[in-house]
């Protein structure tokens, strides 16, 4: 692989301990791509809107107007920022308002023994659940979960489907679901031609 590569560092904002994740793109990838790689290596389920912040322009999917922000598809992550230690944001779901920090460890990454152009190499602790009302919600939902004599432990088990563990993460997973994005997301010879 020829091309240039960040190493970024991901990090979900006012959580304690941290929930955080170092992956690899590639520098060109686009803001649209770049939000799906994002979904996967956070453990997000990409059900709600999002956006971009870079300097003080938002890129967002589908903007209405340029008020709502600019198409994340049109524009690529090195074209926007080049410097190592630069931060921009990410906002995931508005209703709960995940916000996200993320940094550029690297601008020039190098590993020869990386195998693919997309890769989770660290991280902490589990992605919140979807739906579970915010960083207020998450705290709320761990504290019931961690004590059986709460009186919203079992509607937060039964909500959520089972056992939670806020301290797991597993990396060889993420980069399972990368390699099936690759997979599925990769360019083709044909497009599907139900418009032509």
């Amino acid at each position: 692989m020829n091309e240039r590569f960040y190493l970024l560092k991901i990090q979900l904002l006012d959580i304690e301990p941290a929930i955080w994740r170092k992956f690899v793109v590639p520098a060109n990838i686009t803001l649209d791509r770049l939000h799906d790689v994002i979904q996967i290596v956070m453990g997000w389920t990409d059900s709600h809107l999002h956006e971009f912040t870079i300097g003080k322009k938002r890129y967002t999917e589908y903007p209405e107007s340029k008020e709502d922000g600019l198409a994340c598809g049109r524009y690529r992550l090195v074209n926007l920022i080049k410097r190592k230690g630069r931060t921009f944001g990410y906002v995931y779901d508005f209703g709960d308002c995940w916000k996200h920090e993320l940094l550029i460890e690297e601008s020039r990454y190098f590993n020869p023994e990386l195998r693919t152009p997309i890769a989770c190499l660290d991280g902490a602790r589990a992605c919140p659940p979807e739906d579970v009302g915010g960083v207020t919600g998450y705290f709320e939902f761990c504290t019931a979960l961690k004590d059986p004599g709460h009186e919203e432990h079992e509607s937060h088990m039964e909500w959520f489907g089972g056992e939670f563990d806020s301290e797991q993460f597993y990396p060889e997973l993420v980069n399972w679901e990368l390699m099936k994005y690759l997979r599925w997301s990769r360019d083709r010879y044909q497009n599907w031609g139900w418009n032509a």
